[in-house]
Protein backbone atom coordinates (compact mmCIF):
# COMPACT_ATOMS: atom_id res chain seq x y z
CA UNK A 1 0.00 0.00 0.00
CA UNK A 2 1.00 3.68 -0.79
CA UNK A 3 2.19 5.62 2.28
CA UNK A 4 -0.04 8.57 1.08
CA UNK A 5 -3.50 6.57 1.86
CA UNK A 6 -2.32 6.15 5.28
CA UNK A 7 -2.52 9.99 5.70
CA UNK A 8 -5.85 10.36 2.95
CA UNK A 9 -8.05 11.88 5.64
CA UNK A 10 -5.64 14.18 6.38
CA UNK A 11 -5.22 15.39 3.25
CA UNK A 12 -8.64 15.91 2.47
CA UNK A 13 -8.72 18.26 5.13
CA UNK A 14 -6.01 20.29 3.53
CA UNK A 15 -8.13 20.44 0.03
CA UNK A 16 -10.75 21.78 2.00
CA UNK A 17 -8.90 24.14 3.67
CA UNK A 18 -7.34 25.42 0.27
CA UNK A 19 -10.75 25.81 -1.28
CA UNK A 20 -11.91 27.77 1.89
CA UNK A 21 -8.94 29.64 1.36
CA UNK A 22 -8.97 30.74 -1.91
CA UNK A 23 -13.29 31.46 -1.38
CA UNK A 24 -11.71 33.88 1.05
CA UNK A 25 -9.88 36.00 -1.49
CA UNK A 26 -13.15 36.70 -3.06
CA UNK A 27 -14.18 40.22 -3.15
CA UNK A 28 -18.29 39.65 -2.91
CA UNK A 29 -19.05 37.06 -0.04
CA UNK A 30 -21.62 34.51 -0.62
CA UNK A 31 -22.56 33.25 2.76
CA UNK A 32 -25.33 30.80 1.57
CA UNK A 33 -23.01 29.71 -1.22
CA UNK A 34 -20.33 28.92 1.21
CA UNK A 35 -22.59 27.23 3.82
CA UNK A 36 -23.47 24.72 1.42
CA UNK A 37 -19.90 24.33 0.22
CA UNK A 38 -19.48 23.81 4.05
CA UNK A 39 -21.86 21.17 4.82
CA UNK A 40 -21.17 18.84 1.38
CA UNK A 41 -16.89 19.17 2.05
CA UNK A 42 -17.51 18.16 5.64
CA UNK A 43 -20.31 15.44 4.93
CA UNK A 44 -17.13 14.10 2.55
CA UNK A 45 -14.59 14.58 4.89
CA UNK A 46 -16.95 12.25 7.49
CA UNK A 47 -17.15 9.90 4.49
CA UNK A 48 -13.58 9.52 3.83
CA UNK A 49 -12.71 9.57 7.56
CA UNK A 50 -15.18 6.46 7.93
CA UNK A 51 -13.33 5.07 4.58
CA UNK A 52 -9.91 5.53 6.44
CA UNK A 53 -10.94 3.97 9.68
CA UNK A 54 -9.13 0.45 9.02
CA UNK A 55 -5.74 2.07 7.78
CA UNK A 56 -2.83 0.92 9.93
CA UNK A 57 1.23 2.29 9.85
CA UNK A 58 3.32 4.61 11.02
CA UNK A 59 4.65 7.85 8.69
CA UNK A 60 7.22 10.96 8.85
CA UNK A 61 9.91 8.36 10.69
CA UNK A 62 7.26 6.78 12.73
CA UNK A 63 6.40 10.15 14.74
CA UNK A 64 2.88 9.42 13.01
CA UNK A 65 0.65 6.51 13.68
CA UNK A 66 -2.47 5.34 12.25
CA UNK A 67 -4.67 2.89 14.35
CA UNK A 68 -7.79 1.95 15.29
CA UNK A 69 -7.52 4.06 18.21
CA UNK A 70 -6.63 7.36 16.22
CA UNK A 71 -8.70 6.77 13.59
CA UNK A 72 -11.87 6.03 15.91
CA UNK A 73 -11.63 9.61 17.67
CA UNK A 74 -10.59 11.06 14.12
CA UNK A 75 -14.18 9.76 13.04
CA UNK A 76 -15.61 11.45 16.15
CA UNK A 77 -13.60 14.45 15.18
CA UNK A 78 -15.17 14.92 11.69
CA UNK A 79 -18.61 14.00 12.70
CA UNK A 80 -18.55 16.92 15.31
CA UNK A 81 -17.18 19.31 12.49
CA UNK A 82 -19.84 18.03 9.88
CA UNK A 83 -22.89 18.73 13.05
CA UNK A 84 -21.46 22.34 13.44
CA UNK A 85 -21.17 22.97 9.98
CA UNK A 86 -24.78 22.11 9.88
CA UNK A 87 -25.79 24.35 12.30
CA UNK A 88 -24.12 27.64 10.30
CA UNK A 89 -27.12 27.84 8.30
CA UNK A 90 -27.56 31.65 10.42
CA UNK A 91 -23.97 32.50 11.07
CA UNK A 92 -25.56 35.66 12.76
CA UNK A 93 -22.85 36.00 15.06
CA UNK A 94 -20.49 36.37 12.56
CA UNK A 95 -19.74 39.38 9.69
CA UNK A 96 -20.46 37.98 6.08
CA UNK A 97 -17.63 38.94 4.91
CA UNK A 98 -15.34 36.71 7.45
CA UNK A 99 -17.54 33.80 6.79
CA UNK A 100 -15.12 32.36 4.43
CA UNK A 101 -12.39 32.80 6.94
CA UNK A 102 -14.50 31.15 9.77
CA UNK A 103 -14.47 28.14 8.20
CA UNK A 104 -11.39 27.72 7.08
CA UNK A 105 -10.12 28.24 10.34
CA UNK A 106 -12.60 25.52 11.36
CA UNK A 107 -11.39 22.90 8.92
CA UNK A 108 -7.75 23.80 9.65
CA UNK A 109 -8.62 23.13 13.53
CA UNK A 110 -10.21 19.90 12.22
CA UNK A 111 -7.32 18.65 10.17
CA UNK A 112 -4.74 19.85 13.05
CA UNK A 113 -6.58 17.64 16.00
CA UNK A 114 -6.75 14.28 13.33
CA UNK A 115 -3.37 15.28 13.02
CA UNK A 116 -2.99 15.21 17.11
CA UNK A 117 -4.93 12.64 17.82
CA UNK A 118 -2.19 10.52 15.14
CA UNK A 119 1.22 12.16 16.62
CA UNK A 120 3.64 9.87 18.70
CA UNK A 121 6.24 12.03 19.19
CA UNK A 122 6.43 14.74 21.55
CA UNK A 123 7.16 17.83 19.21
CA UNK A 124 5.15 16.88 16.59
CA UNK A 125 2.13 16.32 19.54
CA UNK A 126 3.01 20.00 20.48
CA UNK A 127 3.38 21.80 17.01
CA UNK A 128 -0.22 20.12 16.01
CA UNK A 129 -1.46 21.03 19.32
CA UNK A 130 -0.53 24.59 18.76
CA UNK A 131 -2.10 24.72 15.06
CA UNK A 132 -5.59 23.71 16.71
CA UNK A 133 -5.21 26.29 19.35
CA UNK A 134 -3.82 29.18 17.36
CA UNK A 135 -6.73 28.52 15.28
CA UNK A 136 -9.64 28.54 18.05
CA UNK A 137 -7.80 31.52 19.27
CA UNK A 138 -8.72 33.34 15.97
CA UNK A 139 -11.97 31.98 15.61
CA UNK A 140 -13.56 32.97 19.33
CA UNK A 141 -12.81 36.40 18.64
CA UNK A 142 -14.33 36.85 15.21
CA UNK A 143 -17.94 37.22 17.01
CA UNK A 144 -20.00 40.77 16.05
CA UNK A 145 -19.46 43.75 18.40
CA UNK A 146 -15.68 42.24 18.88
CA UNK A 147 -15.13 44.92 21.05
CA UNK A 148 -17.42 43.93 23.70
CA UNK A 149 -16.07 40.54 23.40
CA UNK A 150 -12.56 41.50 23.04
CA UNK A 151 -11.28 40.02 26.46
CA UNK A 152 -12.06 36.90 26.39
CA UNK A 153 -10.09 36.82 23.19
CA UNK A 154 -7.22 37.71 24.80
CA UNK A 155 -8.00 35.99 28.05
CA UNK A 156 -8.02 32.98 26.01
CA UNK A 157 -4.72 33.26 24.24
CA UNK A 158 -2.97 34.18 27.86
CA UNK A 159 -4.06 31.56 29.41
CA UNK A 160 -3.49 28.75 26.41
CA UNK A 161 -0.09 30.57 25.99
CA UNK A 162 0.77 29.97 28.98
CA UNK A 163 -0.82 26.21 29.55
CA UNK A 164 1.41 25.68 26.27
CA UNK A 165 4.85 26.93 28.13
CA UNK A 166 4.20 24.80 31.24
CA UNK A 167 3.47 21.88 28.57
CA UNK A 168 6.75 22.41 26.53
CA UNK A 169 8.94 22.59 29.73
CA UNK A 170 6.92 18.97 30.93
CA UNK A 171 8.34 18.03 27.33
CA UNK A 172 11.83 18.74 28.21
CA UNK A 173 12.21 17.20 30.92
CA UNK A 174 10.22 14.13 29.89
CA UNK A 175 13.21 14.39 26.90
CA UNK A 176 15.84 14.69 29.75
CA UNK A 177 15.09 11.62 31.91
CA UNK A 178 13.81 9.56 28.77
CA UNK A 179 16.66 10.72 25.84
CA UNK A 180 13.93 10.17 23.48
CA UNK A 181 10.63 12.22 21.76
CA UNK A 182 9.21 9.23 20.79
CA UNK A 183 6.18 7.91 22.48
CA UNK A 184 6.86 4.09 22.20
CA UNK A 185 9.93 4.84 23.91
CA UNK A 186 8.85 7.08 26.36
CA UNK A 187 6.40 3.96 27.56
CA UNK A 188 9.60 2.30 27.52
CA UNK A 189 11.53 3.89 29.35
CA UNK A 190 9.26 5.87 31.89
CA UNK A 191 8.97 2.62 34.42
CA UNK A 192 12.71 2.67 35.23
CA UNK A 193 12.82 6.63 35.98
CA UNK A 194 9.81 7.19 37.27
CA UNK A 195 11.31 7.34 40.84
CA UNK A 196 12.77 10.50 39.53
CA UNK A 197 11.17 13.49 40.76
CA UNK A 198 11.89 15.35 37.17
CA UNK A 199 10.02 12.13 35.22
CA UNK A 200 6.83 12.71 37.20
CA UNK A 201 7.45 16.63 36.99
CA UNK A 202 7.84 16.19 33.44
CA UNK A 203 4.67 13.89 32.95
CA UNK A 204 2.36 16.05 35.00
CA UNK A 205 3.52 19.04 32.80
CA UNK A 206 3.07 17.61 29.75
CA UNK A 207 -0.80 16.99 30.70
CA UNK A 208 -0.98 20.30 31.66
CA UNK A 209 -1.46 21.70 27.69
CA UNK A 210 -3.91 18.63 27.27
CA UNK A 211 -5.42 19.19 30.68
CA UNK A 212 -6.51 22.94 29.55
CA UNK A 213 -7.86 21.59 26.21
CA UNK A 214 -9.96 19.62 28.23
CA UNK A 215 -10.74 22.21 30.70
CA UNK A 216 -10.31 19.71 34.00
CA UNK A 217 -9.55 21.70 36.79
CA UNK A 218 -7.50 23.47 37.89
CA UNK A 219 -6.96 24.53 33.84
CA UNK A 220 -10.54 25.17 33.35
CA UNK A 221 -10.65 28.96 34.04
CA UNK A 222 -10.53 29.70 30.09
CA UNK A 223 -14.28 27.73 29.84
CA UNK A 224 -17.01 29.74 30.99
CA UNK A 225 -15.68 33.09 29.12
CA UNK A 226 -14.91 31.55 26.27
CA UNK A 227 -18.17 29.52 25.80
CA UNK A 228 -20.20 32.51 26.59
CA UNK A 229 -18.19 35.36 24.21
CA UNK A 230 -17.61 33.14 21.71
CA UNK A 231 -20.45 32.84 18.94
CA UNK A 232 -23.11 29.83 19.54
CA UNK A 233 -21.29 28.22 17.05
CA UNK A 234 -18.05 28.31 17.79
CA UNK A 235 -18.76 27.29 21.65
CA UNK A 236 -20.73 24.07 19.86
CA UNK A 237 -17.38 23.11 17.77
CA UNK A 238 -15.21 23.66 21.10
CA UNK A 239 -17.23 21.52 23.26
CA UNK A 240 -17.23 18.75 20.82
CA UNK A 241 -14.79 18.52 18.10
CA UNK A 242 -12.26 20.18 20.32
CA UNK A 243 -13.09 17.98 23.20
CA UNK A 244 -12.75 15.05 21.27
CA UNK A 245 -8.88 15.61 20.39
CA UNK A 246 -8.01 16.34 24.31
CA UNK A 247 -9.47 13.17 25.51
CA UNK A 248 -7.34 11.35 22.75
CA UNK A 249 -4.31 12.54 24.15
CA UNK A 250 -5.32 12.91 27.93
CA UNK A 251 -5.50 8.96 26.96
CA UNK A 252 -2.36 8.81 25.10
CA UNK A 253 -0.55 10.44 27.77
CA UNK A 254 -1.73 8.91 30.73
CA UNK A 255 -0.80 5.53 29.24
CA UNK A 256 2.51 6.64 29.42
CA UNK A 257 2.50 5.86 33.15
CA UNK A 258 2.85 2.86 35.37
CA UNK A 259 -0.22 1.22 36.92
CA UNK A 260 2.06 1.08 40.07
CA UNK A 261 2.86 4.29 40.50
CA UNK A 262 0.74 5.36 43.46
CA UNK A 263 1.27 8.71 43.42
CA UNK A 264 0.64 9.72 39.66
CA UNK A 265 -2.87 7.64 40.27
CA UNK A 266 -3.35 9.81 43.44
CA UNK A 267 -2.65 12.98 41.86
CA UNK A 268 -5.34 12.47 38.52
CA UNK A 269 -8.23 11.12 41.65
CA UNK A 270 -7.39 14.93 43.46
CA UNK A 271 -8.08 16.26 40.05
CA UNK A 272 -10.89 14.10 39.12
CA UNK A 273 -12.55 15.09 42.55
CA UNK A 274 -12.11 18.28 41.93
CA UNK A 275 -13.16 19.33 38.77
CA UNK A 276 -15.92 17.24 39.32
CA UNK A 277 -17.26 18.91 42.09
CA UNK A 278 -15.94 22.42 41.24
CA UNK A 279 -17.63 22.36 37.95
CA UNK A 280 -21.35 20.76 39.72
CA UNK A 281 -21.38 23.47 42.70
CA UNK A 282 -20.28 26.43 40.21
CA UNK A 283 -22.87 25.45 37.06
CA UNK A 284 -25.72 25.49 40.39
CA UNK A 285 -25.77 29.47 39.85
CA UNK A 286 -25.57 30.04 36.25
CA UNK A 287 -28.27 32.08 34.58
CA UNK A 288 -26.48 31.97 31.04
CA UNK A 289 -27.02 28.50 29.49
CA UNK A 290 -23.77 28.52 27.35
CA UNK A 291 -22.06 29.01 30.80
CA UNK A 292 -24.03 26.24 32.45
CA UNK A 293 -22.84 23.90 30.01
CA UNK A 294 -18.89 25.12 30.06
CA UNK A 295 -19.02 24.58 34.01
CA UNK A 296 -21.01 21.07 33.29
CA UNK A 297 -17.92 20.00 30.79
CA UNK A 298 -15.12 20.88 33.50
CA UNK A 299 -17.31 18.15 35.60
CA UNK A 300 -17.05 15.52 33.24
CA UNK A 301 -13.71 16.08 32.62
CA UNK A 302 -13.73 14.73 35.99
CA UNK A 303 -16.10 11.98 35.15
CA UNK A 304 -13.83 11.00 31.77
CA UNK A 305 -10.75 10.98 34.15
CA UNK A 306 -12.16 7.94 36.76
CA UNK A 307 -12.19 5.66 34.02
CA UNK A 308 -8.85 6.76 32.55
CA UNK A 309 -6.80 6.56 35.35
CA UNK A 310 -7.52 3.16 35.93
CA UNK A 311 -4.77 2.28 33.18
CA UNK A 312 -6.49 -0.68 32.11
CA UNK A 313 -7.93 -1.55 28.79
CA UNK A 314 -11.56 -1.61 30.37
CA UNK A 315 -10.72 1.92 31.69
CA UNK A 316 -9.51 3.17 28.33
CA UNK A 317 -12.28 1.54 26.42
CA UNK A 318 -15.24 3.05 28.82
CA UNK A 319 -13.43 6.81 28.44
CA UNK A 320 -13.31 6.68 24.98
CA UNK A 321 -17.38 5.30 24.77
CA UNK A 322 -18.16 7.92 27.35
CA UNK A 323 -16.18 10.64 24.62
CA UNK A 324 -18.46 9.27 22.09
CA UNK A 325 -21.19 9.93 24.94
CA UNK A 326 -20.91 13.19 25.05
CA UNK A 327 -20.03 14.27 21.34
CA UNK A 328 -23.67 13.55 21.39
CA UNK A 329 -25.37 14.91 24.08
CA UNK A 330 -23.38 17.96 24.44
CA UNK A 331 -23.83 18.69 20.53
CA UNK A 332 -27.61 17.80 21.00
CA UNK A 333 -27.93 20.98 23.72
CA UNK A 334 -25.82 23.44 21.98
CA UNK A 335 -27.89 22.75 18.54
CA UNK A 336 -31.04 23.50 20.89
CA UNK A 337 -29.25 26.87 21.66
CA UNK A 338 -28.06 27.64 18.50
CA UNK A 339 -31.68 27.54 16.96
CA UNK A 340 -33.34 29.17 20.01
CA UNK A 341 -31.54 31.72 19.79
CA UNK A 342 -31.43 32.10 15.87
CA UNK A 343 -29.71 35.60 15.69
CA UNK A 344 -26.67 34.71 18.10
CA UNK A 345 -27.17 35.87 20.80
CA UNK A 346 -26.01 34.87 24.49
CA UNK A 347 -28.72 32.69 25.83
CA UNK A 348 -30.28 33.01 28.92
CA UNK A 349 -32.07 29.80 30.53
CA UNK A 350 -35.48 31.90 31.10
CA UNK A 351 -35.69 32.33 27.28
CA UNK A 352 -36.63 28.85 27.42
CA UNK A 353 -39.71 29.27 28.86
CA UNK A 354 -42.42 27.74 26.95
CA UNK A 355 -40.12 26.16 24.25
CA UNK A 356 -42.05 22.60 23.78
CA UNK A 357 -44.93 25.14 22.40
CA UNK A 358 -42.41 26.37 20.43
CA UNK A 359 -40.98 23.76 19.43
CA UNK A 360 -42.07 20.65 20.59
CA UNK A 361 -38.71 18.46 18.91
CA UNK A 362 -36.34 21.14 19.86
CA UNK A 363 -37.62 21.00 23.57
CA UNK A 364 -37.47 16.95 23.06
CA UNK A 365 -33.77 16.94 22.13
CA UNK A 366 -32.79 19.34 24.72
CA UNK A 367 -34.54 17.40 27.75
CA UNK A 368 -32.70 14.03 26.63
CA UNK A 369 -29.00 15.73 25.84
CA UNK A 370 -29.57 17.06 30.02
CA UNK A 371 -31.08 13.81 30.93
CA UNK A 372 -27.79 12.01 29.49
CA UNK A 373 -25.49 14.83 30.74
CA UNK A 374 -27.18 14.45 34.22
CA UNK A 375 -26.45 10.14 33.58
CA UNK A 376 -30.50 9.66 33.82
CA UNK A 377 -31.20 6.05 32.45
CA UNK A 378 -31.50 4.48 28.84
CA UNK A 379 -29.97 7.31 27.71
CA UNK A 380 -26.43 7.26 27.06
CA UNK A 381 -24.96 9.55 29.21
CA UNK A 382 -26.00 6.40 32.06
CA UNK A 383 -24.03 3.70 30.09
CA UNK A 384 -21.22 5.69 29.86
CA UNK A 385 -21.32 6.80 33.57
CA UNK A 386 -21.53 3.51 34.24
CA UNK A 387 -18.67 2.12 32.09
CA UNK A 388 -16.26 4.42 33.56
CA UNK A 389 -17.65 3.78 37.54
CA UNK A 390 -17.27 -0.19 37.07
CA UNK A 391 -13.99 0.17 35.37
CA UNK A 392 -13.14 1.79 38.80
CA UNK A 393 -14.51 -0.26 40.77
CA UNK A 394 -12.84 -3.48 39.28
CA UNK A 395 -9.40 -1.51 40.04
CA UNK A 396 -10.80 -0.78 43.26
CA UNK A 397 -11.30 2.89 43.70
CA UNK A 398 -14.68 2.65 45.32
CA UNK A 399 -14.37 6.35 47.57
CA UNK A 400 -13.87 7.83 44.08
CA UNK A 401 -16.32 6.34 42.60
CA UNK A 402 -18.92 7.34 45.77
CA UNK A 403 -17.87 10.85 44.83
CA UNK A 404 -18.68 10.95 41.60
CA UNK A 405 -22.60 9.19 41.89
CA UNK A 406 -23.25 12.11 44.33
CA UNK A 407 -21.55 14.62 41.93
CA UNK A 408 -23.87 13.14 39.02
CA UNK A 409 -26.84 13.35 41.60
CA UNK A 410 -25.91 16.90 42.70
CA UNK A 411 -25.70 17.79 38.72
CA UNK A 412 -29.30 16.58 38.10
CA UNK A 413 -30.34 19.96 40.17
CA UNK A 414 -29.13 22.29 37.20
CA UNK A 415 -29.64 20.17 34.38
CA UNK A 416 -34.15 19.85 35.86
CA UNK A 417 -33.72 23.76 36.19
CA UNK A 418 -33.21 24.24 32.29
CA UNK A 419 -35.93 21.41 31.74
CA UNK A 420 -38.27 23.09 34.07
CA UNK A 421 -37.93 26.13 32.08
CA UNK A 422 -39.04 24.80 28.96
CA UNK A 423 -41.80 23.01 29.86
CA UNK A 424 -43.33 24.08 33.10
CA UNK A 425 -42.51 27.84 32.91
CA UNK A 426 -44.82 30.66 31.45
CA UNK A 427 -42.75 33.34 29.30
CA UNK A 428 -42.76 36.51 30.74
CA UNK A 429 -42.95 37.90 27.35
CA UNK A 430 -44.31 36.67 24.51
CA UNK A 431 -41.22 34.54 22.34
CA UNK A 432 -41.32 34.63 18.89
CA UNK A 433 -41.87 30.90 17.33
CA UNK A 434 -39.02 28.48 16.67
CA UNK A 435 -37.93 27.79 12.90
CA UNK A 436 -37.36 24.36 12.26
CA UNK A 437 -35.87 23.82 8.61
CA UNK A 438 -35.72 20.23 7.41
CA UNK A 439 -32.21 19.95 8.36
CA UNK A 440 -32.71 20.95 12.05
CA UNK A 441 -35.46 18.48 12.25
CA UNK A 442 -33.70 15.94 10.87
CA UNK A 443 -30.88 16.46 12.77
CA UNK A 444 -32.81 16.55 15.82
CA UNK A 445 -34.52 13.36 15.48
CA UNK A 446 -30.89 11.88 14.57
CA UNK A 447 -29.50 12.94 18.06
CA UNK A 448 -32.77 11.63 19.82
CA UNK A 449 -32.61 8.19 18.43
CA UNK A 450 -28.52 8.30 19.24
CA UNK A 451 -28.74 8.92 22.83
CA UNK A 452 -31.84 6.22 23.64
CA UNK A 453 -30.11 3.54 21.02
CA UNK A 454 -26.41 4.02 21.99
CA UNK A 455 -27.61 3.69 25.52
CA UNK A 456 -29.83 0.91 25.03
CA UNK A 457 -27.78 -1.14 22.89
CA UNK A 458 -24.05 -0.20 23.81
CA UNK A 459 -22.46 -3.81 22.82
CA UNK A 460 -21.37 -2.91 19.03
CA UNK A 461 -20.13 0.58 19.98
CA UNK A 462 -18.03 -0.86 23.39
CA UNK A 463 -16.68 -3.64 20.80
CA UNK A 464 -15.43 -0.77 18.40
CA UNK A 465 -13.87 0.83 21.89
CA UNK A 466 -12.23 -2.19 22.97
CA UNK A 467 -10.64 -2.93 20.29
CA UNK A 468 -9.26 0.97 19.88
CA UNK A 469 -8.23 0.80 23.90
CA UNK A 470 -6.53 -2.46 22.74
CA UNK A 471 -4.78 -1.16 19.81
CA UNK A 472 -3.77 1.64 21.85
CA UNK A 473 -1.78 -0.17 24.68
CA UNK A 474 -0.20 -2.62 21.28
Amino acid sequence: MMKWVLFSPELYYVVMAAVFFFMSLERQAEPRKLYKWAVILSGVGVLATVLGARLQGTLFFDAYRIDLFSQVFKILIAIGTFWVMLVCSELKGVDERRHAEFYFLMTICTLAMMMLVSAVELLTIYITLELSSYSLFLLVPMRKHDGEYAETGIKYFMIGATASAMMLFGLSYLYGVTHTTYVAEVVKALPRVFNQPAAVLGLVLALAGFLFKQALFPFHIWAPDVYQGSTNQVAAYIATGSKMAAAAMVIRFIGFGNADSGYFVQLLMVLSVLSMTFGNLVAIIQKDIKRLLAYSSIAHAGYMLIGILTMTEQGYASAIYYALAYLIMNFACFMVIIKVADDGHNLQIKELAGLHKRSPLLAMTLMLGLFGLAGIPPTVGFTGKFLVFAAALKKGYLILVIIGMVNATLSLYYYLIVIKAAYLLKPVREYLPVRVDGVTRSLSIALVVLMICVGIFPDRFMQLTEAAAAALLM
